[in-house]
């Protein structure tokens, strides 16, 4: 997929597990790890609101396009 999710470098940055940020957020850490390995085909505005809030970041901070080779 051309759309990259940086959520494992925010949470470096944060030094915030993926537990505490799965908690924080409200998703469960399996669906946290969907999101972080690309997997994910949507991501509610809702979901995106509260990791944005979490990690203090703006979404394109975490989300980024790359043209597919």
């Amino acid at each position: 997929m051309a759309i990259v999710v940086d959520i494992d470098i925010m949470l470096a940055r944060r030094k915030m597990s993926v537990a505490e940020f799965s908690e924080a957020i409200g998703i469960s850490p399996a669906n946290v790890a969907v999101l972080k390995n690309g997997r994910a085909r949507a991501v509610r505005f809702s979901t995106l609101d509260a990791i944005c809030r979490v990690l203090e970041c703006q979404p394109g901070d975490i989300l980024r396009w790359e043209p597919e080779a």
